[in-house]
């Protein structure tokens, strides 16, 4: 084989690897975890918006907060959808995980339920109060009570709040941190329980209807599409964005959530 014959043999096979490379990736199914309830019915909607641009999203449910984000550093997930970003702050800071928000997806505003009164007013002195065990839901509730005015909390507590941060609670609340998954399924063992809207619809309860207090609709807990931080720029990331920043998941959470569940974007 003289040298002409070897470069145009050598630049053949070069062009089969870059198409076989190019078809891999276009291939590439992309690994999506969400927690159960609303994140996993608008990931399914997103799947639907997201075929038709030619990425392909497998949607995988957990059952709690923890998993999700240790699954994407590992590698078996290559994005999540169902944090917050003042959680995915603290996710990192103590566990160092690198980690990073690519777009905002929705806001739930959490909410106070109770199956003993129907009013805050009416809670007794030294009611027990499910509150969510992870600090930045934990401290996201407590500052929803002290909106509220059932409790005070020390000027310096800010997002990460905790019940020893309380320093008037005039009604003598006892605090139960819960795993956020658990509170909705602890309401019968408590007078009053801070649930995640996201548990609370799927434990069947209606935020509009069965709350009895919610948080105010203008907070900073917008959920967020997270990947790795070294991914952070793959063209399936832009892809998955914009298929959910579409106007048809807009008008999916609007008819679906009919106002329990807004639009962060």
């Amino acid at each position: 084989m003289n040298k002409r014959h070897f470069f145009r043999h050598a630049l053949a096979a070069a062009a089969v690897v870059s198409l076989s490379l190019a078809a891999q990736a276009q291939d590439k199914v992309i690994k999506i975890g969400v927690t159960a309830g609303p994140h996993a019915q608008l990931m399914d909607q997103v799947k639907k918006v997201a075929e038709r641009d030619g990425l392909r999203l497998h949607v995988i449910e957990f059952s709690d907060y923890v998993q999700p984000n240790a699954a994407l550093v590992s590698g078996d997930l290559d994005a999540n959808s169902y944090q917050h970003k003042p959680y995915l702050d603290a996710q990192i800071k103590d566990r160092g995980y690198k980690l990073v928000s690519v777009g905002n997806t929705v806001n739930f505003p959490i909410g106070l339920y109770s199956k003993k009164v129907k009013r805050l007013e009416d809670l007794k002195s030294g009611a027990k109060f499910g509150i969510p065990n992870d600090p930045t839901n934990g401290g996201r509730v407590l500052l929803l009570l002290q909106d509220k005015g059932l409790i005070k909390l020390k000027a310096q507590a800010g997002l990460k709040a905790t019940p020893l941060d309380v320093v008037d609670n005039p009604r003598k609340l006892r605090f139960v941190e819960l795993d956020a998954a658990q509170l909705a399924r602890s309401l019968d063992d408590l007078d009053a329980s801070a649930i995640n809207t996201n548990f609370a619809i799927s434990a069947g309860l209606n935020p509009k209807t069965d709350a009895i207090a919610m948080e105010r609709a203008d907070n900073p807990y917008v959920n967020i599409l997270v990947t790795r931080e070294a991914d952070k720029n793959q063209p399936w990331v832009a892809k998955l964005v914009k298929a959910y920043h579409s106007d048809e998941i807009r008008q999916f959470i609007d008819k679906e959530f009919k106002g329990s569940v807004m639009p962060g974007f």
